[in-house]
């Protein structure tokens, strides 16, 4: 804990820190040591993926290893503003994509040159078969229906609170949640009535939640850039899967999942 010396930490920095913490000891796990790095003499890559790019990464990762069969990769997931709190606490990891261009930005000392492969949409999340009958945004001011939403730190959060600001309208959510996926699952378990996530996140629990599309004149574009990190210890194979994400393979698969050309 920090003195009463120092200030306080804001919500924001706690935020960033929690997901830090909770990603800390998995990937410790992997080591500098390149013996510990490396499976059956193949490069071990190490990813940190946006959580809304879990189900669509994981599919990419066996396409990767089968096209590169020297190589085996290795997926992190959480909130972008997580990973970047892990990128500057030195967590081995050889590349590095967030659900948008500012997270990238903020840690661009320890980068490559990003590159965006994907862009993404908002939609309304809400309970199968859409009990509350939301259909607009505007609904989602309803005091009376539980709304969750991401936090404002975080790139699906943020991306939230400028669609609805520039509707001039005010909702008051239940929670503010570390990611996409908790927003998801908030929603999937009825734990909210509706919430504002992506619309490839939406897409991986049919039958369980419903999508309501918001209109492109109200709606914002994510986009989704991938970077290097400059302490990889295998800078050569990191830079090539940051291109393989450009390739007429990876972008079939990110089509597949609902993700936009970037």
């Amino acid at each position: 804990m920090r003195s009463a010396a120092f200030p306080l930490p804001t919500p924001r920095r706690a935020l960033a820190a929690l997901g830090a913490a909770a990603l800390l000891l998995p990937l410790a796990a992997c080591g500098d040591d390149s013996d510990e790095r490396s499976g059956g003499g193949r490069t071990e890559l190490t990813v940190l993926g946006a959580a809304s790019l879990t189900d669509v990464f994981k599919a990419a990762g066996k396409a990767y290893e089968k096209e590169h069969p020297g190589t085996r990769v290795k997926f992190s997931f959480a909130g972008s503003q997580a990973l970047a709190a892990q990128v500057e606490q030195g967590v081995p990891a050889d590349v590095l994509a967030t659900a948008d261009t500012t997270t990238m930005r903020g840690v661009r000392s320890e980068t490559g040159k990003p590159a965006v492969f994907a862009r993404n949409r908002l939609v309304i999340a809400t309970g199968e078969g859409n009990p509350k009958k939301v259909k607009s945004l505007e609904d989602l001011t309803d005091s009376s229906l539980k709304v969750v939403l991401a936090a404002p730190e975080v790139p699906v959060g943020r991306y939230g609170k400028q669609v609805l600001e520039a509707q001039k309208l005010k909702v008051e959510p239940v929670s503010q949640e570390p990611d996409v996926r908790a927003v998801l699952s908030k929603v999937e378990l009825g734990e909210a009535d509706a919430g504002l996530v992506y619309k490839t996140d939406a897409a991986t629990v049919p039958g369980k939640v419903d999508a309501v599309d918001i209109p492109d004149r109200q709606n914002a574009i994510a986009s989704y850039p991938a970077a290097t990190l400059k302490s990889s210890g295998h800078r050569e194979e990191a830079a090539e899967f940051v291109h393989w994400l450009s390739t007429p393979p990876a972008q079939k698969l990110l089509r597949k999942a609902g993700f936009q050309h970037p």
